[in-house]
C-alpha cells in the first residue's frame, strides 16, 4: 500500500528544528526590515513554519516537533529582546519584560502554530497506525 503525503516525513528532528529556527529568524529579520516591528507577517510565517515542520519530520522524531513551536517562538522573541528590543516591546523594558511582552503580542500566532502542529502530528500518527494494521492483515 502506498503512503499518503502526510506520513512521508523524512527529516530528522534536529534538521527540522534547525531549519525552522533559521526560517523564523529570517522571517523576523525581513519583517523588521519592512516594518520595524514584528507584525502579522511574522505570525503567519510562524504558522507556516510550524506546519512544514510537522509535515517534514520523520515519525520517530514527532516529539521534537511536538514541543518545537513554543521553544521556537520563545527563542525568536528572546533574540529580538536582546538585539532589537523595540521590535517586541518598549525600548525601556528589560529583557525579561520584553520577552513577556513579545510572547503576549504574538500569542495568537503561537497558539495557531502549536495547534496546527499537534493536529498534523496526530493525523500522521493515525495514518501510520492504519498503514501498520493494513500491512499486518495483508
Amino acid at each position: 500500500m502506498s503512503a499518503v503525503w502526510w506520513d512521508e516525513g523524512r527529516r530528522s528532528g534536529r534538521q527540522v528544528a534547525t531549519l525552522s529556527g533559521l526560517t523564523a529568524i529570517a522571517a523576523a529579520a525581513i519583517n523588521l526590515a519592512l516594518t520595524g516591528t514584528l507584525s502579522l507577517f511574522f505570525d503567519l510565517t510562524f504558522v507556516v513554519v510550524c506546519l512544514v515542520a510537522a509535515l517534514a519530520v520523520r515519525s520517530r522524531d514527532f516529539f521534537a516537533v511536538g514541543v518545537l513551536p513554543p521553544m521556537l517562538m520563545f527563542s525568536t522573541v528572546l533574540v529580538l529582546a536582546v538585539v532589537a528590543r523595540p521590535a517586541v516591546a518598549d525600548p525601556v523594558d528589560g529583557v525579561v519584560q520584553a520577552v513577556v511582552s513579545g510572547l503576549a503580542h504574538h500569542a495568537g500566532g503561537l497558539v495557531a502554530g502549536y495547534s496546527l502542529t499537534l493536529v498534523v502530528l496526530a493525523l500522521r500518527q493515525v495514518a501510520l497506525r492504519g498503514a501498520d494494521r493494513s500491512r499486518t492483515y495483508a
